[in-house]
């Protein structure tokens, strides 16, 4: 069921709902990015001279401009890693879209959702990018040490994450922050699962770049399936 909820979300990717929010998301990124590049740039023509001398050794140019390309080439590299869980957070921001486009396609009979306040998508928003920084910052140490289970601890960190955030997300406009946890808590074995068929492309260039709205769509279908089949009774639901 959780491949039918992934291709049900993969079906409906040429949505132009879907593309907006994914342009969206890559956008503020590469934006975000590239004003943190120009910062650091701009900060060292600031505080480091061109020219240095050294005793005995005497002196040397360029050292600006070396620093400068170099931070360039820094951001880059660190780009690899920051750009999915960033264009995560920022795809918070915009969660309202592709699960309401979800739900006008497959789920046509359904009320109007509660939007999550802006306040609130922007709070859970920053957390989970602190969240997911800091747990791939721990696990990028735990890499070396794992030999060939290394994939596997990136699946299961990320999977973890991914599917604890994107349902929460995705369930408080239907049931609220404390009616979308007991549910998550009730149903964490699938959630981990779909969060790991989320993690499996984050390791693939350009395609991992589909994750957050993947993610959203195929949590959305996963919390109607989940909550047609939830057991609990109806008070336990309210926000």
């Amino acid at each position: 069921m959780i491949f039918s909820d992934f291709l049900r979300a993969l079906g409906q990717l040429g949505d132009a709902r879907f593309r907006s929010v994914l342009l969206r998301g890559i956008g503020l990124t590469v934006l975000l990015l590239a004003g943190v590049t120009a910062l650091f740039v701009t900060a060292i023509g600031w505080f480091v001279p061109d020219t240095i001398s050294l005793p005995r050794v005497g002196s040397f140019g360029g050292l600006e401009a070396i620093l400068s390309w170099g931070s360039v080439l820094l951001m880059i590299g660190l780009s690899v890693f920051l750009m999915v869980p960033v264009a995560a957070a920022f795809t918070g921001f915009f969660l309202e879209d592709v699960a309401e486009a979800v739900e006008v396609r497959h789920y046509p009979a359904l009320p109007p959702a509660s939007p999550v306040p802006l306040a609130t998508a922007l709070v859970d928003s920053v957390n989970f990018l602190g969240v997911i920084v800091a747990a791939n910052v721990v696990a990028l140490i735990l890499y070396p040490f794992s030999g060939p289970f290394a994939p596997v601890l990136f699946w299961v960190v990320n999977g973890y994450l991914l599917g604890r955030e994107y349902f929460t997300l995705v369930a408080m406009r239907r049931l609220g922050r404390h009616g979308a946890r007991d549910l998550r808590r009730r149903n964490a074995g699938q959630i981990w699962l779909a969060g790991a068929l989320m993690a499996a492309p984050l390791s693939i260039p350009l395609i991992n770049l589909l994750v957050p709205v993947l993610g959203a769509a195929t949590f959305t279908h996963l919390f109607h399936r989940l909550q047609a089949q939830d057991p609990s009774p109806p008070g336990s639901r309210n926000p």
